[in-house]
C-alpha cells in the first residue's frame, strides 16, 4: 500500500509540473496562429508578388516582344557606344538617361529616355548592333511588382515602414513554431500523411516550416533592415565627383560615350560594366557601373566616372571601400530577391518564396478546419475561406484594406511617367 501511495504521489507530481509546459505550449501556440493569421491577407499578398518579383524581368521579357533578341546573333560585351549612337539617331528630341546591359542573352540592352513631352519611356536594343528594336512603357511588370511588394504603391516614407513592419510578424511566428513544435528538427524528413484534408494540410505546413527556416530568418534579417533604413538608419550617401554640366549634342554622345568607356575599362580593367549613366543637366560625366570582387552589392557599389568632354576618369568607387553600413545597405538587396547568383540562386528563392506564401495561406487554412470541428462555430455550412475570414476578426479590415489600396493607387504609378 506504501508503495501505491507513493508511485500515485509521483504521479500527481508529474502531472502538477507538466501543466506550466502545457499552458506555456498553450500561450505560444496563441501566439503563433495570431501573428500568422490577423493580417494573412496582406502578408500572403506581400510574400506572392516579393515571388513574382524574382523574374519581373523574364515577365517584361514575355509581354513585350520588343525585349528579345535572338541569342546566336548576340557576341561579345555589350555594344554601349553603338546602342547611344543609334538611339540618337532613332529618337531626335529624347533625352537619354541610362543604358542597362542584358540580364541574360536572350534580352535586349535597355535605354532609359524621356520623350520630348515629358513622359518616360525604355527603348530596346540589340545588344551588338545598337539597333532599336521597339520601344516601352516605363511601368511593366517588373515596376509594378517592386512597386507592390516594396510600399504598395503608397509615398515611400509610408509604404515601406508599412511593408517591412511585416518582418516583425514573421519573426514572432518563426519564434513561436520553435517553440511548439517540438524537436522540430526531426521534421525534415517526415512524409505528408494523406488520410483526411486537415491531417495533410498540417503535415505540408509543418514541413514546410522546417524546410524554409533559412529562408524566413533571411527575409526577416532584409525585411527589419529595410525597416530601420527607411525610418533611421539610412546609409551615407556613395561620393560622386564635382563636375560642371556638359552640353553633348546627340549625334556627339555615342563617341563621347565610346572614349569614356575606353578610359574606365583602363582605369579598372576588373569592372564587368552593366550600366551606363549618362550626362545630366547637373551633372557633366558618364557613370560606369558594375560587378567586380564584391560579393553581395548592387551594380552602382562599383564605378568609375568619366569626364564628358575629356574622357578622363575622375573617380573610382570600390565596393571593398565602402562602410560596413554601405555594405549592409547594398547587401539587402540581392539577398533579399536571390539575384547575386544569377539563374541559380533567382530559382531557389522563387521556389522557396512560393513555398513561404504557402505557408502563410495553410496557415489561415488550417485555423479555418480547426474551426469547423468546434463546438463553438457559428454557422456550419460555411466554407474553409469563410471561416478564416471569420476567424481574422477586426484585422482583417485594415489588412484587406491595404491590399486594395496598392491596386486603386496603380493610376498614380502610371501618371508618375507622363
Amino acid at each position: 500500500m506504501a508503495r501505491s501511495a507513493s508511485g500515485a504521489d509521483a504521479g500527481a507530481d508529474a502531472r502538477v509540473k507538466a501543466a506550466p509546459a502545457r499552458k506555456r505550449a498553450r500561450i505560444w501556440w496563441l501566439v503563433h496562429q495570431w501573428a500568422g493569421l490577423k493580417f494573412s491577407v496582406l502578408l500572403s499578398f506581400v510574400l506572392f508578388t516579393g515571388t513574382l518579383a524574382v523574374f519581373s524581368a523574364e515577365l517584361d521579357w514575355a509581354m513585350r516582344p520588343a525585349l528579345r533578341v535572338d541569342m546566336a546573333s548576340v557576341s561579345g560585351p555589350t555594344n554601349f557606344p553603338a546602342i547611344a549612337r543609334e538611339a540618337a539617331r532613332t529618337r531626335p528630341g529624347y533625352r537619354f538617361q541610362s543604358i542597362d546591359a542584358p540580364p541574360a542573352r536572350a534580352f535586349a540592352a535597355i535605354v532609359t529616355a524621356r520623350r520630348p513631352d515629358g513622359s518616360y519611356v525604355f527603348l530596346y536594343a540589340h545588344p551588338t548592333t545598337g539597333r532599336m528594336q521597339g520601344e516601352g512603357h516605363w511601368v511593366g511588370a517588373k515596376r509594378v511588382l517592386r512597386n507592390m511588394h516594396r510600399h504598395l504603391n503608397m509615398p515611400i516614407w509610408l509604404g515601406v515602414p508599412i511593408v517591412s513592419s511585416l518582418a516583425l510578424l514573421l519573426l514572432v511566428t518563426l519564434v513561436s513554431s520553435l517553440l511548439v513544435y517540438k524537436k522540430w528538427w526531426r521534421g525534415f524528413a517526415r512524409p505528408i500523411r494523406t488520410r483526411d484534408a486537415r491531417t495533410g494540410m498540417g503535415d505540408f505546413h509543418r514541413l514546410a516550416g522546417v524546410w524554409s527556416l533559412w529562408f524566413v530568418a533571411l527575409m526577416i534579417v532584409t525585411g527589419l533592415w529595410y525597416l530601420a533604413e527607411e525610418v533611421a538608419a539610412g546609409a551615407p550617401a556613395a561620393p560622386r565627383p564635382e563636375i560642371a554640366a556638359a552640353e553633348v549634342p546627340p549625334h556627339h554622345l555615342g563617341d563621347r560615350l565610346a572614349v569614356g568607356l575606353a578610359a574606365a575599362r583602363a582605369a579598372d580593367p576588373a569592372l564587368r560594366i552593366e550600366r551606363v549613366m549618362l550626362p545630366t543637366d547637373r551633372l557633366g560625366a558618364f557613370k560606369f557601373e558594375g560587378q567586380k570582387a564584391a560579393i553581395l552589392v548592387r551594380p552602382r557599389a562599383n564605378a568609375v566616372w568619366t569626364d564628358a568632354r575629356t574622357g578622363a576618369p575622375v573617380l573610382l568607387a570600390d565596393a571593398r571601400a565602402m562602410s560596413v553600413h554601405q555594405r549592409i545597405a547594398e547587401a539587402a538587396d540581392p539577398l533579399h530577391f536571390g539575384t547575386f547568383g544569377g539563374y541559380w540562386t533567382k530559382i531557389v528563392w522563387f521556389l522557396f518564396g512560393l513555398l513561404l506564401t504557402g505557408l502563410s495561406v495553410s496557415g489561415a487554412m488550417l485555423y479555418a478546419m480547426r474551426l469547423s470541428r468546434s463546438k463553438r462555430l457559428r454557422g456550419e455550412g460555411r466554407s474553409i475561406a469563410a471561416r478564416a475570414w471569420q476567424g481574422m476578426g477586426m484585422w482583417r479590415w485594415p489588412a484587406t484594406g491595404l491590399v486594395v489600396a496598392g491596386f486603386a493607387l496603380l493610376p498614380t504609378l502610371f501618371s508618375v511617367g507622363e
